[in-house]
């Protein structure tokens, strides 16, 4: 550990102690017990998603998130920046100096597979992250009781919660808590290793343990796990809490599935029952369902940071398509769009 790590995991530890601040000690007995009871860290997989760097006086300036992490493929968070910045210059200019530039950029978007764009002094970058989740002799960790919960908690598709990772700041620097920092140093060095992993995505991932060394840690997010195995097969996108996820699962069993698998009426009416049990439980985080057990699991994330902000797509990232023509065509001087092109 460098010396400079050490000092700040003693200043977090002294300042701890001095606030005396209840919620963040609780957070941090939270934390060590789960630390405890989930040893293991599980790779789940690479995220990618848009960020964006405004242009200061000095040629710098902080990365905020445009999109969520949680894109499979580099090219789904490129086509969301193409979409992004063509709404942008439909409805959200009458200059069109500025539509002239953004429509440059989506263009760009359109030919080639690139993963950093300027438009008018701002630098958005498709940026890549890791998933990551703890595990333990009993499997993937759930919810903490000191996770953050919704203060009404409906059960239907309303309030369903923005990400929390829009407009959230990267910053590899920013202090959260003991356990967080400890986690953060003890990941500087992670690369994937194993012969699971292809020899160009081992080499990949020392390279940029070199290249990117700062960790940024993603705001915590949760999702729908069924044990399979001895394995955990993630079912939808990550949500923003506990509760998002839990709702997403009883959504699944009254509606998705029953729609998605076309199940006979027996079948959806015990699908039915069995999600009204689970919804009066309130806050289950464990399913069974047909001998198909499901959790509510906690996802951590993080993105590698170097000299020149957050870590791209690497060479071993892999599209399964390319770029292509999103949006119809649109005149930059007037706004104009041409439906038929």
């Amino acid at each position: 550990m460098s010396d400079d790590w050490k000092l700040r995991l003693e200043r977090m530890k002294r300042d701890l102690v001095v606030s005396g601040d209840p919620v963040a000690w609780v957070s941090e007995a939270d934390a060590v017990q789960a630390s405890l009871r989930f040893p293991s860290l599980a790779v789940r997989g690479a995220l990618f998603g848009v960020a964006v760097q405004r242009r200061d006086e000095e040629g710098g300036g902080e990365w905020r998130m445009v999109t969520p992490l949680q894109d499979g493929m580099p090219q789904v968070s490129r086509d969301s920046l193409n979409s992004k910045l063509w709404f942008r210059a439909k409805d959200d200019t009458d200059d069109p100096h500025v539509r002239r530039a953004l429509l440059a950029a989506v263009a760009v978007l359109e030919r080639e597979a690139v993963d950093e764009v300027e438009v008018l002094d701002e630098r958005y970058r498709i940026v890549r992250g890791d998933e990551l989740a703890r595990s333990g002799p009993d499997g993937l960790e759930p919810p903490r009781p000191t996770d953050v919960e919704p203060i009404e908690r409906t059960w239907d598709d309303r309030g369903s919660g923005d990400s929390p990772d829009v407009d959230f700041v990267l910053d590899p620097f920013r202090e959260r808590g003991l356990m967080s920092e400890a986690l953060r140093l003890g990941l500087r060095s992670f690369e994937y290793s194993g012969k699971r992993y292809p020899a160009a995505v081992r080499e990949d991932s020392r390279r940029a343990v070199v290249r990117h060394p700062e960790i940024a840690l993603m705001p915590v997010t949760f999702g729908v796990v069924e044990q399979t195995g001895d394995t955990w097969r993630p079912e939808g996108s990550l949500l923003a809490t506990p509760h998002a996820a839990r709702r997403f699962l009883y959504s699944a069993l009254t509606r998705l599935w029953p729609m998605l698998y076309d199940f006979g009426e027996a079948k959806r009416e015990r699908y039915a029952r069995i999600a009204e049990k689970y919804r009066a439980a309130d806050r289950a985080d464990e399913l069974m369902v047909d001998d198909r057990l499901f959790r509510i699991c906690r996802v951590e994330r993080i993105v590698r940071f170097g000299p020149d902000g957050p870590e791209k797509p690497r060479p071993s990232d892999i599209d399964d398509y390319g770029p292509m023509k999103m949006h119809p065509s649109m005149d930059a001087m007037t706004g104009e769009v041409h439906h038929g092109e």
